[in-house]
C-alpha cells in the first residue's frame, strides 16, 4: 500500500528560484473509496460506482471544498517543466529525488536490464495485483536514461521511450436478467444487458453493452443465460460469451422493439447498416440530451459543469431543446433546478460565455 507522506515534508535542497513541475496520478485507494461509500450510504447519499470515475468526477468539481472533503491520493511518477534546477540523469534518479522531497512514489517500481527481466517484473506484478490497495491494469516499461529518452523522442501523443504492458482482462460469470435499449445522439439504439450484480476487479458490475443485434445473434444470447464477462481495459464491462451448457429451459429471446422506448417513434434499420435508429430526431428527448451532452463534451465546446444530470434536468424542464438554447439560460432559471446553488449557476454561465471563444474545429465537431 502506498502511504501518505509525513506531515512535516522535507523541503527541496535546490535554490528558492528552482522550479520543478511534478507529474503524477490522482486516485482513490480501494480502502478509502469503500469507506467513503460506506459513509455516504449511511447518510442516504449517492454512492460511487468505481474509484476511477469517482476520482475523475471529484477533480472536475466546481466547488473545491467538495473536492477537499474526499480522500484523494497522489502518486508522483516524474517531473515536467524544470526551471533553474538540475535535471536528474535517469528516471529512477528522478523518482528518488521526488521521494527525498517527501512526495509519495510507488515503492514497487524497479530498475531492471533486458527483456527477460522486464517479463519477470510483469509476472511479479500480476501476482501482487489483487493484494494492492489500488487498481492497476498493467505496467509501463520506460527507458531509464534521460539522454536516451531525448534521443528517442515522442510521437504525437505517446513517447517512443515508454510502452505499456497490459494485464489479461479479468473475467467473471453472471446471469442476464434483462435487456434495455438506450437511444444515442444520432438515434442509434443500443441494447444493454442488465446483469445479476457480480464483483470483478473490485468493482460491482450490473450492466454491459451488447453493441447491436448482430452481436446478440453472434453470441446466441438470450435473457436468462449465464454469461462470461470481462472489463475491457479494466473499465468497460463486456459480454464475451455464454455458458451454453448452463442455459435454463426457460429463456427469453432478445428482440429489437418496433418503437423507441423514449418517444415511441418508429425504429428503422437502413439497408446495409447494422444499427437500428429511432426516427424521432430532435423530437426524441433522449437524442436531444445526448446531442447537447456531446456539444458540451471535452473535445467539442468543453463546457465545464454541464454534466449528464444537469443536461437531463434542462431538457426535462424544457429550458433547452438544442445547443443554442444553452446561451439563453439565466441565473434565475439555473438556481431553480435541483442541487444547483447560486455559485454553481454562476460558474456554469461563465463557462458558457468562455465557450463562445472556441475554435472552428471544436464547433464543427460539437
Amino acid at each position: 500500500m502506498i502511504r501518505r507522506p509525513p506531515r512535516s515534508t522535507p523541503k527541496p535542497s535546490s535554490a528558492a528560484s528552482d522550479v520543478y513541475k511534478r507529474q503524477g496520478e490522482i486516485y482513490f485507494s480501494l480502502s478509502e473509496f469503500n469507506e467513503m461509500n460506506r459513509r455516504a450510504d449511511a447518510k442516504g447519499e449517492k454512492v460511487f460506482a468505481n474509484p476511477r470515475n469517482a476520482a475523475a468526477g471529484t477533480l472536475r468539481q466546481l466547488d473545491p471544498r467538495q473536492t477537499a472533503q474526499r480522500p484523494l491520493t497522489m502518486c508522483a511518477y516524474s517531473v515536467g517543466v524544470v526551471a533553474g534546477g538540475e535535471i536528474p540523469s535517469s528516471h529512477s534518479a528522478t523518482l528518488s529525488k521526488l521521494a527525498i522531497w517527501g512526495l509519495r512514489i510507488n515503492p514497487l517500481f524497479d530498475t531492471v536490464t533486458g527483456a527477460e527481466a522486464c517479463i519477470q517484473y510483469y509476472e511479479k506484478m500480476i501476482s501482487l495485483r489483487n493484494g494492492l490497495d489500488y487498481e492497476i491494469d498493467g505496467v509501463v516499461f520506460k527507458v531509464d536514461s534521460i539522454a536516451n529518452q531525448n534521443k528517442l523522442g515522442v510521437l504525437t501523443r505517446t513517447p517512443r521511450w515508454a510502452i505499456a504492458h497490459k494485464f489479461p482482462a479479468e473475467e467473471g460469470e453472471t446471469v442476464v436478467e434483462g435487456v434495455e435499449f438506450q437511444v444515442g445522439r444520432t438515434g442509434a439504439i443500443t441494447p444493454v444487458a442488465r446483469l445479476r450484480p457480480v464483483k470483478l476487479g473490485g468493482v460491482t458490475i450490473s450492466n454491459a453493452t451488447l453493441h447491436n443485434m448482430d452481436e446478440i445473434k453472434r453470441l446466441d444470447l438470450r435473457i436468462g443465460d449465464t454469461v462470461l464477462i470481462q472489463r475491457a481495459g479494466d473499465v468497460i464491462p463486456k459480454v464475451v460469451g455464454i455458458l451454453s451448457g448452463e442455459r435454463p429451459v426457460q429463456t427469453e429471446e432478445i428482440l429489437m422493439p418496433e418503437s423507441c422506448p423514449i418517444c415511441a417513434s418508429k425504429i428503422r434499420q437502413q439497408q446495409g447498416e447494422v444499427v437500428f435508429r429511432c426516427t424521432g430526431g430532435l423530437g426524441c428527448s433522449a437524442q436531444r440530451k445526448e446531442r447537447i451532452r456531446h456539444f458540451a463534451s471535452r473535445l467539442a465546446l468543453d463546457i465545464e459543469g454541464l454534466g449528464e444530470k444537469l443536461v437531463s434536468q434542462l431538457v426535462d424542464e424544457k429550458l433547452v431543446t438544442n445547443p443554442a438554447d444553452l446561451y439563453g439560460l439565466t441565473e434565475t432559471q439555473l438556481v431553480a433546478l435541483e442541487r444547483m446553488a447560486p455559485r454553481s449557476a454562476k460558474n456554469l454561465l461563465e463557462a458558457l460565455e468562455k465557450s463562445k471563444g472556441t475554435t472552428l474545429a471544436r464547433f464543427i465537431y460539437g
